[in-house]
């Protein structure tokens, strides 16, 4: 009987060592699955995609720029006064105001610097005297009929802005462009990685990583030509906006079985 129980332990005994064996093989084999794709057990491949996109919105920005005396009161009433009356003609134009926005406001003092007589001069030369101010008051425009683009551009300069940006064209929302041209990046790279394994005679095994680079470029439309054609009073200037290709790139890293 003794004997009986003894056998019976010892094979007891190998049996949990063979399930602790075994569990510790398999958690070994799950853990390498796990960390050596990050090493040795992967592979990448890229796809590129593309989709056109019209821009639907054209951006310029403007400044009014005021140099005065001392009074600061009347420098800023007055660059006020010609910076509303801009706004105002732009919102003229059918412009909204979400599309107006302030970029920027600045008072900034002007110095006059006295002449010291150059460098061999040791006599001790006054500071620097504060003669005036300067409000520059700077806003950026969207403006979303195009056709009323070089009429805005020309516009704001005899209403009193004296610094005009370069136009730009964009579109206002390019999720649905860049959506388009990532699912044909990932389609690309997809084929690819098959067309990978095949010739390298192995399984794809999980997706373990996806990467994205590519972007969207707006076109540029050179302030000067169409602001000078109106000005001299000649037909005004055609804008064309045309259209953009947005492009996306994806990376895609594969586990090899």
């Amino acid at each position: 009987m003794t004997e009986k129980i003894t056998n019976l332990a010892g094979v007891s005994a190998v049996a949990v060592m063979f399930m602790v064996g075994f569990a510790a093989l398999q958690y070994s084999s799950a853990y390498s699955r796990s960390i050596q794709p990050s090493s040795f057990r992967s592979f990448s491949v890229s796809g590129e995609g593309k989709s056109i996109g019209i821009p639907d919105v054209a951006e310029f920005s403007f400044a009014v720029v005021t140099q005065g005396g001392k009074d600061i009161g009347a420098l800023q009433t007055d660059n006020t006064e010609k910076a509303n009356a801009v706004i105002a003609f732009v919102k003229s134009n059918g412009v909204e105001s979400k599309d107006i926005k302030t970029e920027a406001y600045d008072l900034s003092p002007r110095y006059q610097y006295a002449n010291c007589g150059g460098y061999n001069n040791n006599s001790v030369c006054p500071p620097p005297e504060i003669v005036g101010y300067t409000v520059t008051q700077a806003v950026s425009i969207k403006v979303r009929d195009f056709t009323k683009t070089g009429t805005i551009l020309s516009g704001v300069i005899g209403k009193g802005a004296n610094s005009v940006s370069q136009l730009n064209f964009k579109i206002d929302d390019p999720t649905e462009v860049q959506n388009m041209a990532r699912a044909e990046a990932v389609e690309k790279a997809k084929a690819k990685a098959v067309s990978i394994a095949k010739a390298g005679g192995f399984r794809i095994g999980r997706l373990l990583s996806i990467e994205e680079g590519g972007g969207y470029y707006p076109a540029y439309y050179e302030r000067g030509i169409g602001i000078a054609a109106d000005a001299a009073g000649a037909p005004k200037t055609t804008i064309e906006p045309g259209s953009e290709d947005v492009n996306v790139t994806v990376t895609l890293r594969y586990e090899i079985r």
